[in-house]
């Protein structure tokens, strides 16, 4: 499974796709031009247990820091994977 991503420069997201369906999908919003707020995950039941959610925020980071951005995880998922990950520090608002 790819995790794709689509940016507007105001808002994207990161997502999974099956059959044209998207069955795992975590959404953000840039604040400024080095800030985004992830604000929404969500993954299908059928993908429950596998670490989709975590590897959808790992995506996050390294576009965090391949483009010198800082995350604010607005999200209550995204920021318990946060709050349990030392090495995601670098990026946290």
């Amino acid at each position: 499974m790819e995790i794709q991503q689509k940016d507007n420069g105001k808002k994207g997201i990161f997502f999974i796709e099956e059959n044209d369906e998207i069955i795992a999908e975590m959404t953000y919003v840039w604040s400024g031009e080095d800030k985004i707020i992830i604000d929404h995950t969500e993954v299908s039941e059928k993908l429950g247990g596998k670490g989709i959610g975590k590897k959808l925020v790992h995506k996050a980071v390294e576009m965090a820091r391949e483009k010198h951005v800082k995350i604010l995880p607005l999200c209550p998922f995204a920021k318990r994977v946060f709050d349990k990950t030392d090495d995601y520090k670098d990026v946290l608002f």
